[in-house]
């Protein structure tokens, strides 16, 4: 593309994957926070809530990687406007028929279904608004991207609490698949990316397993994957956990866990938009997720260490703040995005940020192991200094890709 300016098409792009994000991270957001009345909605108790909900999420979690490789294949071979297509009507019309279930056996299915869909529209989008954008205004497409969509992670319990029916989650569900099923009227005005259909026709696309067929190209994959593990650290652990690591520091009230994720999501949403606006006046992707991981650590040292005897006002802003500096998800993506040819793209941009959400699965494993030997604030710490560590070191191998021209295969 030989202009700097956003054609009116790429700005119709940019807006179904923005909205798109948005309702699938409504959708993750909304089974944490309807889990429970749901739940004893299908019979049952107050003590079974937990492991029942921590089956489901892990049923989710196993569409979600598994529809990270097969839709990222699809997009490939296919075209990046067919998973965006399909992925948002796959999640909408799960999340409709979730608003009907009767029994845990339905709503195991109907959330590994929606996790395979959840899995493909951010890959999806991000690809094909990169591939549709000027080399200088790439990083502007997944800004709104990333930011949108962290929104929907405030809407979600903003919505779960508009009623105290305890039938309202199934309208809460009713609600998402019908912004899904609404989104795909402006997909109509979508279009391919020129890249993908210049793309020679003899070139192997999609070949999942050519990421494993040489180590130049695994460990570029997993480096991708690597930068982005601290930002679910920041969700999974330090924002689930506030509960319990801002009553072992001595706050002065209670933060629930809702409060805490809601509060790290507004500072996502925010961040998302810094990180990709500083990437923007800073012209590299590197420097930026950098800047946001060291402050991170200090953030993290402070928030575990440092503070004593905080009011919950302070908790929620640095819970916020640890948001904010984990909030560098929109450059994570692009530059994994940018790393890899045009007939792998769409497979990777697909697969690394599910791979990322799955290493928490890990890292929250790892965590609990250590607690009864180390404390809950010691473990969370040594967990979150691995993860950072990985990750800094993993940006240290990676070239930086913001004026890189996506035209290329591997």
């Amino acid at each position: 593309m030989n202009t700097d300016k956003i054609s009116s098409k790429a700005k119709l792009l940019i807006a179904v994957a923005s909205l798109g994000y948005f309702v699938d991270v409504y959708d993750l957001i909304l089974f944490t926070v309807v889990r429970n009345p749901s739940l004893k909605s299908l019979g049952f108790d107050e003590n079974q809530t937990l492991n029942a909900g921590l089956n489901l999420m892990n049923i989710q979690m196993g569409g979600m990687l598994l529809g990270g490789i097969l839709w990222g294949i699809f997009g490939d071979k296919k075209g990046r406007k067919s998973v965006l297509f399909g992925s948002i009507l796959m999640y909408s019309l799960a999340n409709v028929l979730n608003g009907f279930v009767t029994d845990i056996n339905q709503y195991s299915i109907l959330r590994f279904i929606a996790g395979i869909g959840l899995a493909g529209e951010l890959g999806a989008g991000v690809t094909l608004v990169n591939e549709s954008l000027p080399t200088s205004k790439r990083g502007i497409g997944t800004l709104f991207i990333a930011g949108v969509g962290a929104a929907g992670a405030i809407f979600a319990p903003i919505v779960a609490n508009l009623s105290m029916d305890p039938e309202w989650w199934r309208t809460c569900y009713f609600i998402g698949g019908g912004m899904g099923l609404a989104l795909l009227l402006l997909r109509l005005g979508t279009f391919e990316s020129n890249l993908y259909n210049e793309m020679d026709k003899g070139i192997s696309k999609g070949n999942f397993f050519q990421l494993f067929s040489n180590k130049e190209i695994f460990l570029r994959y997993l480096y991708c994957i690597l930068m982005g593990v601290p930002i679910w650290y920041i969700i999974g652990i330090l924002a689930f956990s506030s509960p319990e690591i801002t009553q072992l520091i001595g706050i002065d009230g209670k933060i629930t866990g809702g409060d805490a994720v809601m509060y790290c999501y507004l500072g996502l949403s925010i961040g998302d938009f810094a990180s990709g606006y500083f990437s923007q006046l800073l012209k590299s992707r590197i420097k930026v997720m950098n800047y946001f991981i060291f402050v991170s650590i200090l953030i993290m040292v402070s928030y575990l260490f440092l503070l004593k005897d905080i009011d919950t006002v302070t908790a929620k802003v640095i819970i916020t703040a640890l948001g904010f500096f984990g909030g560098y998800w929109a450059v994570f993506v692009t530059s994994a995005s940018e790393q890899f040819g045009t007939n792998l793209r769409s497979t990777v941009t697909t697969t690394v940020p599910n791979f990322v959400r799955g290493a928490l699965i890990p890292i929250s494993l790892f965590f609990k192991f250590l607690i009864p030997s180390v404390g809950l604030l010691n473990s969370a710490a040594i967990v979150g200094v691995i993860c950072f560590t990985f990750a800094l070191f993993a940006l240290s191998q990676l070239k930086d890709t913001f004026h890189k021209n996506l035209d290329f295969v591997e």
